[in-house]
């Protein structure tokens, strides 16, 4: 048994954690909220990586401080039913929902759409998905090391040619940063804020959480403090390597408009780059990486989310489960990608906020004795504000009216809540609710202490 790990098994951990958040989707948020920002890009970047790394780091270590052995366990704090309702609808959203489709619609927008005609663009999406699910699907069915092999030499060769890309935009600009889209021209750090939720790290680290810590266990690292300090360091060479990405790809975004114009995403603005830079070798390579990339990404999370709905319920195999999320991921990923970032927003709304209260909760638990009065008092005052915030979002996102007794009660949140019309309204009631519940808890504890002690004492 050891507390403490070399540098190079933290580094060999850290880079296994970032292969696991890393996927093509994370370049086209950054590359999109260059574009529009504009000369507000780096407050709004700054924004970004608050929630797009820095919620993801805060899971991790969430994770490995709580000594839960996944999940569904950590969340059952609540209550078990919420354990499992919560866990499901996170396997859900990073899983066939969204996340999944997402992967297909990426590998279309960047690898396959610039080589084919826009008149075509619904056909060539519909036959490239049919096929990108049906190898999913294979290989999903057929586990293999294959995958693992890919997935290894990808995120390398990804990493450098991003790196060589950004170096390029540092050294020879693609052109002069423009004013600020209207959305980015006022609170930009906040906008930005709001887009890291995009990127799904937050929801995904609470998974891969566990992935890390038995990494950790099995160099022989068992204790509680052990675990925490190198899931620290772990994490942070992981956000690091995403922070540099993310921070280059938004430089980049923000010099492409003048050169490409705006896009509805972010998606080609890197096949453009790369073509400018290296011309159509550049797009060819950028293209290949980005579609295997893609694709280990979809098998995974295809993969995890068949093991976790088959072990929930083991009467339908894990085959099936697959077999059915892939055909989810199929169907979605043809609303194309525009679609499937837009729609993922209110329910982002929704989770978000939950996976925030559970990670404060999991750091605080000890000054409340883990009571569970304390875990779901504070869930049901999120619960009750986010999901407010997801059918606003959603009224937004259609241009609709909000419903009669949805436009009181925002009109009341907005009156009285501090921030909630930055999206954070839910924070004050939390920290106010742990605070009070757990003050609670502690005096009837300590009351039930006192006059237990009183009771022996006079017998």
């Amino acid at each position: 048994m050891q507390n403490k790990l070399p540098f190079s098994r933290y580094f060999v951990i850290g880079v296994m954690l970032f292969a696991l958040f890393f996927g093509a989707g994370n370049l086209i948020f950054p590359a999109a909220l260059g574009q529009n920002a504009g000369s507000n890009v780096w407050m709004a970047i700054t924004g970004f990586l608050m929630t797009g790394i820095g919620l993801p780091f805060l899971g991790i270590l969430a994770m490995g401080f709580s000594g839960s052995k996944n999940l569904e366990e950590l969340a059952s704090r609540v209550h078990p039913l919420y354990g499992v309702i919560f866990t499901s609808v996170l396997y859900l959203t990073i899983g066939p929902f969204f996340a999944a489709p997402r992967t297909g619609a990426v590998a279309y927008d960047i690898g396959i759409a610039p080589f084919i005609s826009k008149s075509y663009g619904q056909v060539g999406l519909f036959v490239f998905t049919l096929l990108f699910f049906i190898v999913t699907l294979w290989f999903s069915l057929n586990p293999a090391k294959l995958v693992d092999r890919v997935g290894k030499i990808l995120s390398p060769a990804i990493i450098v040619l991003i790196f060589i890309l950004l170096v390029m935009v540092i050294v020879k600009p693609l052109g002069s940063i423009e004013a600020p889209q209207a959305a980015y021209a006022n609170g930009a750090f906040m906008k930005g804020f709001m887009e890291g939720y995009n990127t799904m790290d937050a929801l995904a680290s609470l998974v891969f959480g566990i992935i890390v810590i038995n990494s950790i266990r099995s160099m022989g690292v068992t204790t509680t403090r052990g675990i925490l300090l190198a899931s620290a360091k772990s994490g942070l060479i992981a956000t690091i390597f995403l922070g540099i990405i993310y921070v280059g790809v938004a430089y980049l975004g923000a010099t492409s408009t003048n050169a490409f114009g705006l896009f509805e995403t972010g998606g080609p603005v890197l096949g453009k780059a790369s073509t400018y830079y290296f011309g159509s070798i550049g797009t060819v390579m950028l293209s290949v990486i980005i579609l295997l990339a893609c694709l280990t990404t979809s098998i995974g999370l295809m993969s995890a989310c068949g093991e976790y709905f088959h072990t929930l319920l083991p009467k339908v195999s894990y085959k099936m489960w697959v077999l059915f999320f892939s055909v989810v991921s199929f169907v979605i990923a043809n609303f194309g990608l525009s679609n499937i970032i837009n729609f993922s927003i209110p329910v982002l709304m929704l989770l978000y906020p939950l996976a925030i209260a559970l990670m404060l909760l999991t750091f605080l638990s000890k000054l409340f004795n883990h009571s569970r009065i304390v875990y779901a008092a504070v869930i049901i005052v999120t619960f009750m504000i986010s999901t407010i915030d997801g059918f606003k979002t959603l009224c937004d996102l259609l241009g609709i009216e909000y419903f009669g007794w949805l436009a009181k009660i925002v009109s009341f949140y907005d009156q009285f809540l501090p921030f909630y019309h930055n999206g954070l309204g839910w924070f004050l009631p939390v920290l106010v609710t742990i605070i009070i519940t757990g003050i609670i808890v502690n005096v009837k504890n300590f009351t039930t202490i006192r006059v237990k002690n009183k009771t022996e004492s006079f017998l």
